[in-house]
């Protein structure tokens, strides 16, 4: 078994008095696909800006290449950063700024390369995603697919050990979204990276990924391989990945009585 990557410890977090994240234990070995699943608010992201060292737990520790996260000095925080990726959702491309500058972005930023050598590496980068010849174009002239993947050529612009995804599926459409999925599955692989990939969309998710952490309410629930997931008992998850209306997730809004307001009795 490969070594850990990251690691969470009895992590918990809390906005004042309202809990967050509750207890979360999670690992993520070295070379391998992970997707963190559950509704939306369920504490996903949040997870995330923890493993970055965008929040600190109130409870707990994030481990990330052997380091405690939230014990690391600002410059040691800023260059673990630059050994990590992330893939914003929808992509957060520079509106204003070429595909090249956007790619090239991170390397002029981050390091001290000539010119030439960094014209050399976005355009491989974007061989890469398969857009080799956009490097000109504005991100307005790109489709949504297209413009996902230009963000994941800045994503791994400098070749990180850990790439993070928050919802880099979220607005495309099918054959996209299956672009994009085999994209991440690929350059983890070509990169030998570590993924996380937050998500909702179970499906597309369940064919690229090594492992699944079911969260709902801030807690883990079930995890395991995609087969695991897809086979769960659980009530929660066999709602989630079967797309049910009926199970433990309700349809209204909690202590919602439409019946009651109209002063209908059953």
């Amino acid at each position: 078994m490969s070594a850990s990557l990251v690691e969470l410890h009895d992590v918990n977090f809390a906005y004042d008095s309202r809990p967050i994240l509750k207890g979360i234990n999670m690992s993520f070995q070295k070379g391998k696909l992970i997707a963190i699943m559950g509704l939306s608010g369920c504490g996903k992201t949040t997870i995330l800006r923890h493993i970055g060292g965008v929040l600190k737990p109130t409870k707990g520790y994030v481990k990330v290449d052997g380091q405690v996260i939230h014990e690391l000095d600002p410059q040691g925080l800023y260059a673990m950063r630059r050994k990590m990726g992330m893939l914003f959702q929808f992509g957060a491309l520079f509106t204003d700024m070429t595909v090249f500058d956007n790619v090239a972005f991170q390397m002029r930023e981050h390091t001290d390369l000539p010119e030439e050598i960094i014209r050399d590496l976005v355009m491989m980068k974007l061989h890469a995603v398969g857009l080799y010849g956009t490097q000109e174009l504005m991100p307005g002239e790109l489709s949504g697919g297209m413009a996902r993947r230009v963000a994941l050529a800045r994503t791994i612009a400098l070749d990180p050990m850990l790439i993070m995804y928050d919802e880099p599926f979220a607005g495309l459409d099918p054959i996209s979204l299956t672009v994009v999925g085999e994209l991440i599955r690929r350059l983890n692989d070509a990169l030998g990276a570590t993924s996380i990939v937050v998500t909702h969309d179970v499906q597309e998710s369940l064919k690229i990924v090594d492992y699944v952490y079911f969260v709902s309410n801030g807690a883990i629930i079930a995890e395991g391989s995609a087969d695991d997931i897809r086979a769960s008992g659980e009530a929660f998850v066999k709602q989630f990945v079967h797309g049910e209306m009926d199970g433990p997730i309700p349809f209204h809004y909690p202590g919602n009585d439409f019946n009651t307001d109209l002063g209908v009795h059953a």
